[in-house]
């Protein structure tokens, strides 16, 4: 009989890359396209270019996959080769803190923008 403890956690992190593969496979194409069709060359046309809420939602979504799948692959990482348990912790504590940050920081500037808040 299988014992029902234990982490298990290989599919759903398998599962969660992938998923956010396709995220970013979809995601990518239509942010380059639409940022090449455009290519604003002052502040106000790149301000003008990102206005619009769905490319703020567009790629706060693209970034968030992006950190998750970053995650995903360095936490692999962190778990072959960083050996002392200690250290493993402080590097992933450095990672997740780094890719949260960035993906907060986006979302705060892109909001705060979509707010009216910019400076």
């Amino acid at each position: 009989m299988k014992s029902t403890t234990g982490s298990h956690t290989g599919t759903g992190t398998w599962l969660l890359q992938r998923a956010t593969a396709v995220v970013l496979a979809l995601a990518l194409p239509v942010l380059a396209l639409y940022l090449l069709a455009a290519m604003p060359l002052d502040f106000a046309g790149w301000q003008k270019l990102l206005a619009p809420l769905w490319v703020h939602v567009l790629l706060l979504t693209t970034v968030t996959a992006l950190a998750l799948h970053a995650w995903v692959g360095v936490r692999d990482i962190l778990m072959d080769y960083v050996h002392p348990v200690g250290l493993r912790l402080a590097l992933y504590l450095t990672v997740i803190a780094t890719l949260a940050g960035s993906v907060a920081w986006l979302a705060a500037i892109l909001f705060d923008a979509a707010l009216g808040r910019a400076a």
